[in-house]
């Protein structure tokens, strides 16, 4: 330094004692400062003074010169304390070159400037407050410095202060908010801790509503809640308990819409440590539940990015329960919020509350303040963000699209959870109950899916997925006809239709609103048809869970009209081993399952123009089955019909499975449905037909367990004389109906079938013998 410059009012003594190495001269001019600087406030000479500060400031503490920079600051000090209460007028001067050391290379330097800067900080008071942030920027700063003895400082003028914000009301926190949101994604530790520190201070002060900005530091601070220090994390979870605190006390003020989507992100994890991402994950949810909780329906426009995050959660296993619980809980409330009143149509649906793809999705931010791109939140890209307008606040609008993009996803992706799969199918069935309108836009669309999903490995997704499927398929909503682009793909190998299908009326309870008897609409009708479509490129899923399909179906719907359009539907397959394996299995369900008890009924008797009506749809399709045909016969107690059939079973291929079939038939009439049947072999001599056509089976059987059964049953007939049939007896075994049914004819229609199923049979083997083999009457 130049020592010959003039450096008045401060006389060339205290200039040599400022630039000297030894701390003790440096003090000694510091207190000749003090007098002088006093002096200068008796005589109310603000120029002089300010012309200290700047010569201190400019030639000292902005010096090239290590030992001039410690004097200028010491010196700084000094004014400070002699201006007093006066100081705060001179503030700006005086902090300024202090704050400028701290970033100095020298620890020892940093040291002396937090030290000086503590003296102007203590002498100012309340005054420093309008230079906050400065000082806070500063702070923030000496916080992270390696130095011991630097961060010791740091930490005493940081707690001066607190103090001094606490006792005052004169903080101005929306011009310090910028500052905090910015310094909050710090990732240095100690930086973290300060941000903590001072966030708990400001929470604390009656004065200060910090609640109010909460969506700006809301991602930063489980950003911090990440960190790897156990002190750290415990310190951001205290913070975050307070504001959740506050938050329930003060509900009707919060921004919930704000922070919504901070807390998707977050419930959604991220690609940390497990322990901290747990805990994010953890918090997340549990403010999640809260704010669905509190601010309601509020919450609908982020129904799909709310699903995106929670859905996952439901499948954890018991080492996430805590997350798993609040992820339940999250979707139970949100399941709730949907009512019917969302089934409202909307003038202008609103276009920006959609589900982006995963190119539009990498490029979103979260506006309001919610988040800075520029911060880590590129793990989180495939989330779905829907910030609602203004005028959308007022009146809060379901984003149906988006949840039903999301719940389809889920349904598609294979490596989704067994419960997440259970809850997206209940959601789907919730929006079929409250939305009906709406969501019926969407059946051609889910529908692949949900058929799909009959495939499931798990029975009670299969159990909620027909739960769904019989409700699209029974809903009023659903009374219009389907679109005809989703009938008009693979033709050759759709199952259409039949005309007769449209004309199936409701069962006998039709009228009720109950669940078992619900009218059908056009995607009934849609539904049987892929059903059986399904089954038929699918024979497994035939084999292991046709009948338990079939059987929870008829307990939903109508057993009648399943059955019914299904015999239709047979009717016109190509496939014939096919529709003979199907006609095997619906069967042995109309013959065995408890479901099927009141249908088993109305076919028992046929008195009624429907019941015959229904015997004569079902017969037509039985008749891919011989001996399911003949076991219907004995079930509608047509046996004299039962018996010319069976005098034509000579002319059928008699192979394993027919044999097999035919030995299930007689287990059945062992069984308690057939009670009725052996009974009647009481009654020989109205009932000789009945005799005849079970005869009729022991002859085709070969010397077996079922031939030995049914031989033991006949040999109990009472009087076998009586069996000898004249035309009075044939007369009266036949029991009257009011409805004539053309036995003659659907003899000739049996016979046509199984024509049919020989010329297959013969084609696929090669070979055209046995010509006069074909069946006729």
């Amino acid at each position: 330094m130049n020592t010959e410059k003039d450096f008045s009012p401060l006389t060339p003594n205290i200039v040599r004692a400022l630039n000297d190495k030894l701390y003790e001269k440096r003090k000694v001019a510091a207190l000749e400062i003090e007098k002088l600087v006093r002096e200068f406030v008796a005589q109310n000479n603000s120029t002089q003074i300010k012309h200290v500060i700047q010569i201190l400031a400019t030639e000292f503490a902005l010096s090239q010169h290590p030992h001039s920079r410690k004097g200028g600051l010491i010196g700084l000090a000094a004014c400070s304390i002699a201006l007093g209460k006066d100081s705060g007028l001179y503030l700006k001067e005086l902090i300024e070159p202090v704050l400028a050391c701290f970033n100095d290379s020298d620890s020892r330097l940093r040291y002396y400037a937090c030290e000086a800067l503590y003296n102007i900080v203590k002498v100012a008071r309340g005054a420093v407050l309008p230079h906050f942030n400065v000082l806070f920027d500063g702070l923030s700063k000496l916080a992270a410095d390696p130095d011991p003895n630097v961060k010791s400082g740091s930490e005493l003028l940081d707690r001066l202060l607190k103090d001094i914000v606490t006792e005052s009301n004169k903080f101005d926190l929306v011009a310090f908010v910028p500052l905090l949101r910015e310094r909050i994604y710090s990732n240095n530790q100690y930086a973290r801790q300060f941000i903590i520190s001072w966030i708990l201070v400001l929470e604390s002060v009656p004065d200060i509503n910090l609640l109010e900005y909460l969506p700006e530091i809301l991602d930063g601070l489980f950003q911090i809640l990440g960190d790897s220090s156990k002190e750290i994390r415990k310190m951001c979870e205290v913070v975050l308990g307070e504001f959740l605190k506050e938050i329930k006390k003060s509900s009707p003020n919060v921004k919930f819409a704000e922070m919504a989507n901070i807390l998707v992100i977050h419930c959604q994890g991220s690609d940390d440590s497990k322990l901290t991402n747990d805990l994010i994950q953890l918090t997340a949810m549990s403010w999640m539940r809260e704010f669905i909780q509190l601010a309601g329906r509020v919450m609908l426009p982020y129904s799909s990015g709310i699903l995106t995050a929670v859905l996952p959660c439901l499948s954890y296993d018991n080492h996430k329960k805590n997350t798993k619980e609040a992820a339940s809980a999250c979707n139970h409330s949100l399941m709730k919020l949907v009512t019917p009143e969302d089934d409202v149509e909307e003038a202008m649906p609103p276009s920006d509350l959609s589900v982006p793809d995963d190119s539009s999705c990498k490029s979103r931010e979260v506006q309001d303040g919610s988040l800075n791109t520029s911060q880590d939140s590129a793990g989180f890209s495939n989330i779905s963000f829907f910030m609602p307008t203004s005028a959308e606040r007022t009146s809060v609008t379901l984003d149906l699209d988006g949840i039903v993009q999301v719940l389809d996803r889920h349904l598609h992706d294979p490596g989704t959870g067994m419960m997440t799969r259970i809850a997206v199918l209940k959601w789907l069935y919730h929006l079929y109950i409250k939305t009906p309108r709406k969501i019926f836009r969407h059946t051609d669309s889910l529908f692949p899916v949900l058929m799909k999903t009959l495939s499931d490995e798990s029975d009670e997704v299969i159990l909620k997925d027909l739960e769904l499927l019989a409700e699209i398929a029974s809903s009023p909503a659903g009374q219009t006809e389907a679109s005809e682009s989703s009938e008009t793909t693979d033709t050759k190998s759709e199952l259409q239709v039949p005309g007769s299908a449209k004309a199936v009326k409701p069962g006998p309870k039709s009228g009720d609103c109950s669940p078992s008897t619900p009218s059908m609409n056009s995607y009934f009708y849609k539904f049987m048809i892929k059903l059986l479509r399904r089954f038929s490129m699918e024979r497994k899923l035939l084999d292991m869970r046709g009948a338990f399909i079939i059987r929870q179906l008829c307990l939903l719907l109508n057993a009648e009209n399943i059955f019914h359009s299904m015999a239709d539907i047979l009717l016109k397959e190509e496939d014939l081993k096919f529709a003979s394996t199907m006609v095997q299995t619906l069967n042995t369900i109309l013959l065995t399952s408890a479901e099927l008890f009141q249908l088993r009924n109305q076919l028992k008797d046929l008195r009624t123009q429907e019941s015959c009506a229904l015997f004569c749809c079902l017969y037509r399709s039985w008749c891919h089955n011989p001996v399911a045909t003949v076991s219907l016969c004995f079930l509608t107690q047509n046996y004299k019909h039962a018996y010319d059939l069976i005098q034509k079973f000579g002319d059928l291929e008699v192979t394993v499975d027919f044999l097999i079939e035919v030995d299930k038939l007689v287990q059945l009439i062992e069984c308690p449905i057939f009670t009725y049947l052996r009974l009647q072999l009481l009654d020989v001599e109205n009932n000789p037909y009945l005799i005849k056509a079970l005869y009729g089976l022991l002859m085709l059987l070969p010397q077996s367990q079922a031939f030995q059964l049914l031989s033991h049953r006949l040999h109990c007939v009472p009087n076998p004389e009586l069996m000898r049939t004249s035309p009075q007896t044939a007369l009266r075994s036949r029991r009257p109906t009011p409805v004539d049914i053309d036995y003659g004819e659907l003899l000739q229609h049996f016979d046509r079938v199984q024509n049919k199923h020989l010329e297959i049979r013969n084609q696929r083997a090669g070979r055209s013998e046995y010509p006069d083999k074909k069946l006729g009457i």
